[in-house]
C-alpha cells in the first residue's frame, strides 16, 4: 500500500455503521506485489486503484455487471474483506485500474471518491440549465461539486463551515451557508452529502416538484421524517453509492478535478488515533504506511 484516505464512510463504520468489524479503508494507491497462479502476471509492479466490491461472479447481479449489488458480495475495509489501512491488501485483478503515469498517488486515492460522485452522472440527466444544491460541505461534497460542475449546472455548495466553503469558493464553486437557505424550492436537483439524519430532510425543503433528491450520505442511527412531501410533489429520491473508475482517472488527470487543497495532512499507520481525530475536523486525511 502506498496510500490511502481516510473517508466519511470510515467514520462513520467507527461509531457503529453497519455492525462493522476488521480492518478499515477503501481509498487507496498501492502497487502490485504479487498475484495468484491464475492472474496476469503483467500487474506485478504496477500502481493501481480498486474497486472495491467484489462479487461472486455467477449470480444475476455480478452476469449484469453491477456486483455492488451481489448478495455475495465483499467489500473492501466495509463488509467481508479487509481494508486499505494496512500494509498489504488483496483484490481480484478485475478490480484493479492501472494509473497513468501523470496521476501521482496523492491525486490518485482520490480515484473511488471521484468515482462515485462521477455516479450521480449516470443516474441523472442533468444539463446546463440545472440548478443544483449540494448539501454538505465536507471532502465528499467538493469532490461531488467539481464533478457536478463539468456538465455546467449551477452548482451551490451549502455548508456551515467557513474555511471548507473558502476552500469550494477557490475551487470555482458557488457557496451559502446552509442556515441561508431560503426553502423557495427552486433546485432541480439536490445532492444530500452531509453524512447526517437531517441531510434528507432538508433537501425536501429544496427541490422543486418533480426534482430529484440524490442521497450520497451513509451514516450510523436513523431519521424520521414525513414522506408525504415526496408523494405530492411528484420527487424523484434515488440512493447513489459506487461508481464507474474510468471517468473519475480521467477528471483527476485532466485536473477537472483538484483534489490538493483538500488533503488536510498525512499519517503512518501508528498515529491512526491522532488521524482519525482529525479526519472528524477536518477535509482528507491520508495514510502512508
Amino acid at each position: 500500500m502506498s496510500l490511502a484516505g481516510i473517508c466519511g464512510s470510515d467514520l462513520q463504520l467507527l461509531d457503529g455503521y453497519a455492525g462493522f468489524q476488521g480492518v478499515p479503508g477503501h481509498e487507496f494507491v498501492g502497487v502490485v506485489e504479487d498475484v495468484s497462479v491464475d492472474s496476469d502476471g503483467t500487474w506485478i509492479g504496477r500502481r493501481v486503484v480498486g474497486e472495491i466490491n467484489v462479487g461472486c461472479g455467477i449470480c444475476k447481479w455480478c452476469r449484469a455487471e453491477t456486483k455492488e449489488h451481489c448478495p455475495a458480495r465483499s467489500v473492501l475495509g466495509i463488509k467481508h474483506r479487509s481494508g486499505a489501512f494496512a500494509e498489504y491488501l488483496w483484490l481480484p485483478a478485475a478490480n484493479l485500474h492501472a494509473l497513468p503515469e501523470a496521476l501521482d498517488d496523492m491525486a490518485g486515492v482520490f480515484v473511488e471518491p471521484t468515482a462515485a460522485a462521477c455516479q450521480i452522472l449516470t443516474q441523472t440527466d442533468m444539463t446546463s440549465e440545472d440548478e443544483v444544491v449540494v448539501l454538505g460541505d465536507g471532502r465528499m461534497g467538493l469532490i461531488v461539486g467539481q464533478v457536478l460542475a463539468t456538465t455546467g449546472a449551477q452548482i451551490t455548495i451549502a455548508g456551515k463551515h467557513q474555511d471548507k466553503l473558502e476552500i469550494a469558493r477557490g475551487l470555482g464553486l458557488a457557496t451559502t451557508h446552509v442556515d441561508a437557505l431560503d426553502g423557495n424550492r427552486t433546485a432541480d436537483v439536490v445532492v444530500d452529502v452531509t453524512g447526517r439524519p437531517n441531510g434528507l430532510p432538508t433537501a425536501l425543503r429544496l427541490v422543486r416538484p418533480r426534482g430529484t433528491i440524490v442521497l450520497k450520505s451513509t451514516f450510523h442511527g436513523e431519521t424520521t421524517l414525513p414522506l408525504w412531501p415526496a408523494v405530492v410533489d411528484e420527487v424523484k429520491v434515488i440512493g447513489s453509492r459506487c461508481g464507474p473508475f474510468a471517468p473519475a482517472i480521467d477528471h483527476l488527470t485532466s485536473g477537472r478535478v483538484h483534489t490538493e487543497p483538500l488533503v488536510a495532512g498525512e499519517f503512518t499507520l501508528e498515529d491512526y488515533e491522532t488521524a482519525f481525530e482529525t479526519a472528524r475536523d477536518q477535509l482528507k486525511v491520508l495514510f502512508r504506511p
